[in-house]
Formats: structure tokens, C-alpha cells, sequence
């Protein structure tokens, strides 16, 4: 409460300052003001196919968006709130004779709920002579390791303040403070152990969706100071390169550094090769609080569960993709490995050791799935190859990608079965004509081998989502 009275104080304060410059500007700020938002609606649904759980399905509708209001500036002042909000309309399917009702579209608890998800001050400094950009309050913020995660109906939501900078050309500076998240209805399908660490949610269960908590206390019940990042990218026609660094208060301090580079064939322009790679380090740091994590998901010969961890985080994560386009086609295959832990790390508590912990939605990995993520498990290699294909030149608006990507997991990664999980899927996109800004979107995953802790628990499921997001 006393962080919003602050920002609140913070709002006033700056418009007080310009109202006493200009009384008809400040009216003119709101009046030129613009409004912006999506109408989504989303249906899912899942059919399990092996495990303890093979005879469920679930599925799910709901409606829902944001409405965003965004002033003109003065003088590179400008302030904008949005509202964001879900509903459920399950009457429309039924639940019953089998089905269950999927989490992952609604709040906590499976209700409606709405939020104010963007709140902020917006400060451009160009008038100053720089190219400083302040924005300071609740808003959606998307670094390497933190992000909004826009999987199903709302996304992640952040407390944070942010300072960018562009004054040398190609290279943006970022410093931040991120103190508070609200959780996505995505975060819903997570119940906290490392499966949820390892995955963009909390170790530490479910936060709740609806409302801000302090990262610590939603990631390990326990208040800190959240999280300090700094950021440095550069850009140019052939060449990327970024370097971030995330310091989780008491928890762990996270680096992230990518490079890629594209080219023209030698054989034929037409054909434009790109090569990337990625690295992730990770360290615990100050009163190293994941200690205070039960890993509840975590079974060995020897089963430990509910356990608490040593707290120590040493991990490390590195990644390469190699692929190309031509014409409306681009395909790549990536590989990726993550450090592996010891038996007496995992038969200590210590599963999360040499795993990549990513518990505030950030998810940059290139081997991800759509849902499977256990690339950032201890002593996984993961391979993936996608294709995707614009049909724009073939006279359809519509765009479609392939994937297949498998996960080979070590027997110490916390599930104490060495296995290989694999997820197939698709996503098209098409974009009516008749109706313009309106996207209609058909995804589908079917992992296999995606939980089990036995080798003859074979989980996995066939999901659908059908999604039309109308932009405004």
C-alpha cells in the first residue's frame, strides 16, 4: 500500500509541475489523449493421453482484453492506465460427463476477475537534449528473464521503473527496478516445485492471480527488494548482440548474453542464413531464499519429497540456432544443454542446483515448446526444429509454423527418471480481410512424456486453443 500512495504521490507531483506551466495544456493532454485496447476471446481444450490422469478433459472459454487510455504528452510527459479483464462463459460448453473446466483462462480459483494491469508515468526526455526514456509504475515490462508471457487470456503485470536510453545509435541502455508482479491466468496451470520454477512461475506455489505481490513473497513467501536489472543491446543490418543482468535480491543473480549475426548465401541472394546463440549464468546470492522452497514435484530411488534445498543456485545454460529464409519460409534447428546436477544434490533437497531458475515469466530460451519447457531442468539437451511459412505473396494473409522439439533429461533433474519428453505442434494465423485488425489464431501442442516420475508413466495430451484477438 505504501508503494502505491508513493507512486500515486509521484503521479500528482509531475502533473502539478505542468499544470503550473500551463493550465490549458495539462487540459489538452487528456482531451488529445487516445484510446487503444484487444477484445479477445479464447477456447481450449485438453485431452489427456497417458498417466494418472490419461481419462481427463478439460476445457475452457473465456472473453476478455484491455482497454488502455494514453494522454498526449507536454513536453514529453504523458501519463495512461489500462484495465485488463477475463470472464469466464463457460455456459456456452458445459462441464460434466467427463470434462473439467481448465484453469488457465480465469483468476485464482477459476473466477472472473479484471485488474488495473497498466498504470504508469511516461517521461521523454529529447526536450533535454538525451534520448532518456522514464516510465515509472505498474505496466508490462519484457526482459530476457522477465516478461508478460501472453500465453493464454491476460498477461503477467509489473510494478517497475524503468530508465532507457538511445543515445548512441544501435545501442539501447536499460536500468530497472521491478519490485511487484501480478501473475497471468497462465500461472494458474502451475502449482509451485520446480517444474513451475523452471518455467516463467513460482517455486513456491501458486501466487494467485488478480493482485500485485512482492517478487519474493510470491516466488518463496519472504519479502526482498525485488529485482535490479540492467540491460545493454545493439542492432544493426547483419548483427544483434544483448547482454542483461537480473539481481534477484536474496534469491539469485541472473546473466543473460545473446549474439546472431545474418548474411546473404553465396550461392543466391535469395537465400538468407542467420546463426544465434545464447547463454544463461546463474548464481545465488545474499540470504539465498530458495532454500526455503519445498521441491514438491521431486522423487528419486530414494524418494525425497517436500524437502527443503541448500539454497544454492550454480547453474549454467547455453544455446545455439542455425537457419535461413527464403521467400515467405524460415526454418531453423536449435540445440540447447543445461548444466547437471550430482545424485547428492538431488538426494540433499539441491534439485534447482544447476537448474535455470525463471520464476517471473521471462521464457527466451530457443528450444522451448509451446508448453513444455524443460529445457532449463538440470542436465537436459534439447533439440528443436520449426518451420513457419507466409502465404501474404501467395495472396492469403495467413502465416503457419511447425515444431517438434525434444527434451532429454537427466535421471537428477528432480524427477529421478531419466526419460525424453517430446512436443509436436502447430500455430496458424490468419487475418480476415473483411475485417481489419482482427487475428484468428489455431494452436496446437501434444507433448508426451511431459511429468512422469516413474519410467512406465507415460503423460502427455492433445491440446487445442482457438483464439480471435481484435486489436483497436
Amino acid at each position: 500500500m505504501k508503494k502505491r500512495i508513493a507512486l500515486s504521490a509521484i503521479t500528482v507531483g509531475l502533473l502539478s509541475s505542468v499544470s503550473l506551466q500551463a493550465a490549458g495544456d495539462l487540459s489538452s493532454m487528456f482531451s488529445e489523449g487516445k484510446t487503444s485496447g484487444q477484445i479477445r476471446a479464447f477456447y481450449i481444450d485438453r485431452e489427456y493421453q497417458g498417466g494418472s490422469g490419461k481419462d481427463t478433459h478439460r476445457n475452457s472459454m473465456a472473453l476478455g482484453g484491455h482497454l488502455k487510455f494514453e494522454t498526449a504528452d507536454y513536453k514529453g510527459l504523458s501519463v495512461a492506465a489500462a484495465l485488463y479483464t477475463t470472464n469466464d462463459i463457460a455456459g456456452a460448453i458445459g462441464y460434466g460427463n467427463g470434462v473439467e473446466q481448465d484453469p488457465s483462462l480465469l483468476g485464482t480459483g477459476k473466477e472472473s476477475y479484471s485488474i488495473l494491469g497498466e498504470a504508469y508515468v511516461n517521461y521523454d526526455m529529447s526536450s533535454l537534449g538525451t534520448k532518456t526514456t522514464a516510465k515509472l509504475g505498474y505496466q508490462r515490462y519484457d526482459t530476457p528473464m522477465m516478461g508478460s508471457d501472453d500465453a493464454r487470456m491476460l498477461p503477467n503485470t509489473f510494478e517497475a521503473y524503468k530508465f532507457t536510453n538511445k543515445d548512441i545509435d544501435g545501442i539501447n541502455f536499460q536500468l530497472a527496478q521491478v519490485n511487484s508482479i501480478a501473475y497471468g491466468t497462465f500461472s494458474n496451470i502451475y502449482g509451485g516445485g520446480i517444474l513451475g520454477a523452471t518455467s516463467g512461475y513460482p517455486a513456491g506455489g501458486n501466487a494467485g492471480t488478480g493482485k500485485y505481490h512482492n517478487l519474493g513473497q510470491a516466488t518463496v513467501g519472504e519479502n526482498t527488494n525485488g529485482v535490479t536489472n540492467f540491460l545493454v543491446s545493439f542492432k544493426n543490418k547483419n548483427f544483434n548482440a544483448k547482454l542483461s543482468n537480473d539481481y534477484a535480491w536474496d534469491l539469485y543473480n541472473t546473466i543473460y548474453a545473446e549474439a546472431g549475426a545474418k548474411w546473404n548465401c553465396l550461392l543466391t541472394d535469395a537465400v538468407k542464413p542467420f546463426f544465434s546463440v545464447q547463454a544463461i549464468k546463474q548464481n545465488s546470492v545474499g540470504d539465498e531464499l530458495m532454500k526455503n522452497v519445498a521441491i514438491d514435484n521431486q522423487t528419486t530411488s530414494n524418494p525425497v519429497t517436500k524437502v527443503n534445498g541448500s539454497g544454492e543456485i550454480d547453474s549454467l545454460y547455453y544455446a545455439a540456432k542455425l537457419g535461413a529464409k527464403y521467400a515467405g519460409l524460415t526454418a531453423y534447428v536449435a540445440y540447447s544443454e543445461t548444466s547437471a546436477n550430482n545424485a547428492s544434490d538431488v538426494l540433499s533437497g539441491n534439485a534447482y542446483k544447476n537448474a535455470i531458475v525463471s520464476q517471473f515469466g521471462g521464457m527466451p530460451a530457443y528450444t522451448q515448446g509451446m508448453v513444455t519447457r524443460h529445457q532449463f531442468l538440470a542436465g537436459t539437451k534439447t533439440t528443436k526444429v520449426a518451420a513457419s511459412y507466409n502465404f501474404k505473396d501467395m495472396g492469403a494473409n495467413v502465416s503457419a509454423t511447425a515444431y517438434y522439439a525434444s527434451f532429454d533429461m537427466d535421471e537428477n533433474s528432480g524427477y529421478g527418471v531419466a526419460r525424453t519428453a517430446t512436443e509436436p505442434g502447430f500455430d496458424i494465423k490468419y487475418y480476415p480481410q473483411a475485417v481489419k485488425n482482427l487475428q484468428l489464431r489455431l494452436r496446437g501442442n501434444f507433448p508426451r512424456n511431459f511429468a512422469e516420475t516413474t519410467a512406465s508413466n507415460d503423460t502427455g495430451w492433445n491440446e487445442y486453443r482457438f483464439i480471435a484477438n481484435y486489436n483497436f
